[in-house]
């Protein structure tokens, strides 16, 4: 009774008030909706250097079907140039009329003449960017970024979406692509051990699929000289390396897998032994550092493998029990050995801290991090121990 009394006795032009105070905020916003009308959609961006400074080329979805689905995510791609990114951008918008939207931007592919020259003097700008996710994937490219994204891929209408396939959480726990972000590189960057890793992004023509191309074009009476463009196919299994941002190295595939497998990353890969091609069931690995007796590190792998394939016919009782013989346990040992060795060796040439040691130094003690800080990674005393188990 007393709550009705109260409503009843407000006056007429409050409740007036209060009804047009509801309807200017409900139809004054736009609720977080993104008008594709009048915004870009960028789905990656591509990073050159330039002689008068930088060429970003951003992928930008185009809501349409196109030759390969009837309503697919296409694709084209746009590309600024300036003195610094953000002068690409405003580039872009004066292009197109478009405003550029990076809040669905997850990949950032450098040119390798941009990585060498420096990562950060591009990756500033998504730093600063408030709408730029810092989770968005970073990678290099053989040759400009503007080429790879502007490649017909093979296995996606986008290329970028095509790439991103490659840094999945499967490839990542196959060991043999080793994924980084925006924040993670900014984390290394800006630390002690100012050293970083992507993955390192190659193209090439996809076998036989020039001809076959050729002859639906043929077939299709010339609908267009764009269906005879040759698809490309990526891979991303070596890593590029920085050292203060720059990019001061490329792993191999076995390096790249030895430096996983240290992280203890892999889950259901496969390491060639002997002949065979055994599985990973268990992955323990780590890379330490003592300034005790001096300053050195320890890298240590231990595996637990079963059998997977092996190039010989066997018996139907050696297939079912998967049992991994003593001589494919070395050989995968001392494969990995030379890997771990070869990885330690690239990393101390270039001076990049690939395992954050100087970082680890820092953190446990200042004193110690004092005195060896300036001590090159060529001059550690380094200790390297494998071991792989089979299934018994």
């Amino acid at each position: 009774m007393r709550k009705n009394k109260f409503l009843h006795s407000l006056p007429l032009k409050l409740w007036l008030l209060l009804a047009a105070i509801l309807v200017l905020t409900f139809f004054s916003n736009d609720f977080g909706l993104v008008d594709i009308q009048k915004t870009a959609i960028i789905l990656a961006a591509g990073i050159d250097r330039t002689e008068e400074g930088f060429e970003l080329t951003a992928q930008i979805a185009v809501p349409k079907g196109s030759d390969r689905t009837t309503g697919g995510t296409s694709s084209m791609e746009i590309e600024g140039q300036g003195a610094t990114v953000s002068d690409c951008v405003s580039q872009i918008y004066a292009k197109t009329g478009w405003v550029p939207k990076f809040v669905f931007c997850d990949l950032i592919l450098l040119g390798e003449a941009a990585a060498r020259a420096g990562a950060f003097d591009a990756l500033d700008f998504f730093l600063r960017n408030e709408y730029a996710p810092d989770s968005c994937l970073l990678a290099v490219c053989e040759g400009r970024a503007a080429d790879v994204l502007g490649a017909k891929s093979a296995v996606d209408d986008a290329s970028s979406l095509a790439l991103e396939k490659l840094f999945s959480d499967a490839a990542k726990k196959s060991g043999r692509v080793m994924t980084t972000t925006l924040r993670e590189f900014a984390i290394g960057y800006y630390g002690v051990s100012a050293s970083g890793s992507m993955p390192y992004v190659r193209m090439q023509p996809q076998q036989g699929a020039q001809g076959a191309q050729g002859g639906a074009g043929a077939q299709n009476g010339g609908q267009g000289s764009g269906q005879n463009e040759q698809e490309m196919i990526f891979s991303a299994e070596q890593t590029a390396i920085f050292t203060e941002g720059k990019m001061a190295g490329i792993l191999d595939e076995a390096e790249t897998l030895a430096f996983s497998l240290l992280g203890g990353n892999v889950y259901g890969g496969t390491l060639p032994a002997e002949g065979a091609t055994l599985s990973v069931l268990r992955n323990d690995g780590s890379v330490t550092v003592s300034a005790e007796d001096g300053i050195s590190a320890a890298l240590n792998i231990s595996l637990k493998v079963r059998l997977v394939n092996r190039s010989t016919p066997a018996a139907p009782s050696d297939v079912a029990k998967g049992a991994v013989t003593a001589k494919e346990r070395a050989a995968a040992e001392k494969a990995l050995e030379e890997a771990m060795r070869s990885l330690w060796t690239r990393c101390a040439e270039t001076g990049c801290d690939l395992f954050f040691l100087y970082r680890e130094l820092y953190r446990r003690s200042r004193a110690d991090y004092g005195k060896w800080k300036d001590t090159p990674l060529s001059a550690f005393a380094v200790e390297i121990s494998v071991s792989v188990e089979g299934l018994r």
